[in-house]
């Protein structure tokens, strides 16, 4: 049963008479922030939408306020949920932030699955809120945009063809082993030890130089790849085999076999796949295989190149960060497939048009997004100065505008959105995004978001009464 908090508190307030001077000031504030009502009854909807009567029917379950502010402090500290879990579980301050108290402190796998429930429409909606309580606190005003993307990189190994081949026989075979526990004993060759063999040999034989070592390296993948489709074909037959075993068992663990042979069908069209851009890419030199599988686990993952000498290659997906003043993020985007920068320009302006009701009078990015399409729409929707460097050769006249002093203002203003994203990496988490998914990379993203902002309004100024003009960030 979905409830909103916890009946009662607080023993603590008889026990510690002088608790309150042991919070930081900070999470003093974001508590008060995390009050509002509006907040709660979100994520209580959400809560009750994974079961249709958990309204007023099952056992008491971790109240909405309370799931709500243990992923806040999660990600405000960049905690796993095991860390969560132990740190509020020690701490008299962190139970309290949570609304806990004396009340039993959630497991990390009850938080995940409460977690999932939070999809990325909710996560939008919260943000939304915040900028309306920042628009109230005079944090933001609206007067000023700035955009920029970055790479948020999903959980995988670097993806080399031999490993990912490695991957899916030994993700395959370990589901058969599960299924053969589930039938009764079943025969089928286990080859794991064997593709070790040659992906160590692959390791060894690539960091030799000349024809011969390449020519012996491509005997190597031919061997894996010869091993990997013997996995291919056994597989629909152990897969057959089980599910005619399994008509003898009860419902339960019928579905469960009918679970797993799913789960190996749809990895061996992956590895079909796979074995198909090895022979392209490893076998006939065709580096360009269009389409490429990044990864057996995250699907979605795509090769993204930003230029970077330390890191050419990020793997993961496109985020794009919109700020206002204040250090203050209004929305984000995880693109589903890899776009071009220019391209997020327009809906970054809409978006900013629908939160503050008016088009800001500064919009700016990095050169990625700079166009003369983009400078006319910008200005076509009212905005009265438009900051987009253009790089490369530029007209004597192109130069003198972006020597402008508002101009070069308006570009030394634009770094310090590379700084947010930055400490959004550093501080809560979005390096690596540690859910699963694209769901989950959504999930990731907006739960940073969320904690940053967090974070920015506590730091911010409390307006003082009585004088709504002076007040508010002047960055």
């Amino acid at each position: 049963m979905v409830r909103r908090q916890h009946a009662q508190r607080s023993i603590f307030e008889m026990i510690l008479p002088d608790g309150e001077q042991l919070w930081d000031t900070e999470l003093r504030r974001i508590d008060a922030l995390l009050d509002d009502e509006t907040l709660i009854e979100r994520v209580e909807e959400a809560l009750r939408r994974r079961r249709p009567r958990s309204r007023r029917l099952g056992r008491p379950g971790t109240p909405a306020a309370v799931t709500l502010r243990l992923l806040v402090l999660k990600h405000l500290y960049d905690w796993s949920f095991a860390e969560c879990e132990r740190e509020v579980r020690g701490s008299l301050i962190y139970r309290a932030f949570c609304r806990l108290d004396c009340e039993r402190v959630p497991d990390e796998k009850t938080l995940i699955r409460w977690a999932q429930a939070l999809g990325p429409a909710v996560l939008k909606d919260i943000l939304e809120r915040l900028v309306e309580v920042a628009r109230q606190r005079r944090v933001v005003r609206g007067r000023k945009l700035r955009v920029d993307t970055t790479v948020g990189e999903t959980n995988i190994h670097y993806p080399a063809d031999s490993a990912l081949l490695q991957d899916g026989v030994r993700v395959m075979t370990r589901t058969l082993h599960k299924m053969r526990k589930l039938v009764g004993k079943r025969r089928f060759r286990d080859r794991t030890r064997s593709v070790g063999h040659h992906v160590f040999a692959i390791v060894q034989q690539s960091r030799k130089l000349g024809d011969k070592a390449q020519a012996e390296v491509k005997k190597l993948y031919r061997q894996l790849m010869g091993t990997t489709r013997a996995v291919l074909r056994q597989a629909p037959r152990a897969v057959a085999a089980a599910q005619r075993r399994a008509r003898n068992l009860s419902p339960r663990l019928r579905q469960r076999v009918q679970g797993l042979g799913r789960q190996i069908k749809s990895l061996r069209g992956l590895m079909q796949c796979v074995q198909a851009q090895t022979r392209a890419r490893v076998l006939q030199g065709d580096t360009h295989y269009p389409h490429k599988v990044l990864s057996i686990f995250e699907t979605h993952t795509e090769a993204i190149r930003k230029g970077k000498k330390v890191k050419p290659t990020e793997f993961g997906k496109r985020v794009k960060i919109q700020e206002a003043e204040g250090q203050f993020i209004t929305d984000y985007q995880v693109c589903p497939q890899r776009v071009p920068e220019g391209d997020l320009w327009k809906t970054s302006l809409e978006r900013h048009a629908q939160l503050f009701g008016r088009p800001p009078q500064l919009a700016t990015a990095h050169p990625g997004f700079a166009s003369a399409n983009n400078e006319e729409e910008a200005a076509a929707r009212g905005v009265s100065r438009v900051v987009l460097p253009r790089r490369g050769r530029l007209s004597a006249a192109r130069r003198g505008h972006q020597k402008q002093r508002w101009f070069r203002r308006a570009m030394r203003w634009r770094t310090g959105c590379e700084g947010r994203i930055s400490a959004l990496k550093r501080r809560h988490g979005l390096s690596r995004c540690r859910y699963r998914g694209m769901q989950g990379m959504e999930r990731w993203v907006g739960l940073g978001v969320l904690a940053n902002n967090l974070l920015a309004l506590a730091r911010a100024p409390i307006p003082p009464a009585g004088r709504p003009g002076k007040t508010g960030s002047k960055k």
